[in-house]
């Protein structure tokens, strides 16, 4: 009877298991590359654009109107600014309206 020397078996396992997990890896690398060729396309109509623009002039805008601001304070401290109570009833009123119809 002869016996063979098998050598180290374990050792000969963990081998063969490193081999195939570096195969199993490849292919999901492999996977992976394929998945990430596709890419989505997005395209802007000029309408979408002249949007983006106007929205931009807009940002760069100031929130307050500095200039009217003063022009409206110099009238109060010179005694000539003037309230019309009528076209503010009739804003008031015309603005009520159209909240209901609204």
């Amino acid at each position: 009877m002869k016996i063979t020397e098998t050598g180290n078996s374990l050792t000969e396992l963990i081998s063969q298991y490193k081999i195939n997990e570096k195969k199993a890896s490849s292919e999901d690398d492999k996977q992976a590359a394929d998945s990430v060729v596709q890419e989505d396309k997005v395209s802007l109509s000029s309408t979408a654009r002249d949007i983006q623009q106007a929205e931009k002039a807009i940002e760069q805008l100031p929130d307050v109107r500095e200039e009217k601001v003063q022009e409206l304070k110099d009238q109060i401290e010179a005694g000539k600014y003037n309230v019309n109570g009528e076209k503010i009833a009739g804003k008031m009123l015309s603005e009520s309206l159209l909240d209901v119809i609204a």
